[in-house]
């Protein structure tokens, strides 16, 4: 039996897609959001703490589980939770900072594409 896709070349990804795009830009939004919650809701010494420390986690917590050339190889319902696990620290952290309604059409957004983006790489 003959597989439907074709073999991709080596080197070479299939092209980006309106979801890869949205997907991306929804990490980045996460990374900033936790930056300028560590900045601005913490006293001084704190807040330099907090504003790098904790887009740094989620950063390594992403490059290590979530991104495409993720270090370990772990399993997709794993990937899914520290996705999720990820946008809802910057969904807290805009509620946090009295941003309710952004912070829950975030997380709408955010989920929603988790979910296309999730079923398209088990597709």
């Amino acid at each position: 039996m003959t597989d439907p896709t074709p073999e991709q070349p080596a080197g070479t990804r299939p092209p980006l897609t309106a979801i890869d795009l949205v997907a991306f830009l929804c990490e980045i939004v996460a990374f900033l959001v936790l930056a300028i919650w560590g900045f601005a809701s913490w006293p001084f010494p704190w807040n330099i703490v907090a504003g790098i420390v904790t887009p740094v986690v989620a950063i390594l917590l992403w490059a290590l589980f979530v991104s495409p050339r993720a270090v370990f190889a772990v399993h997709p319902f794993v990937r899914a939770i520290v996705e999720l696990l990820v946008y809802a620290a910057a969904t807290a952290a805009l509620w946090s900072m009295g941003l309710v309604w952004v912070g829950l059409g975030y997380a709408v957004v955010a989920v929603a594409v988790g979910v296309v983006a999730g079923r398209r790489r088990l597709a």
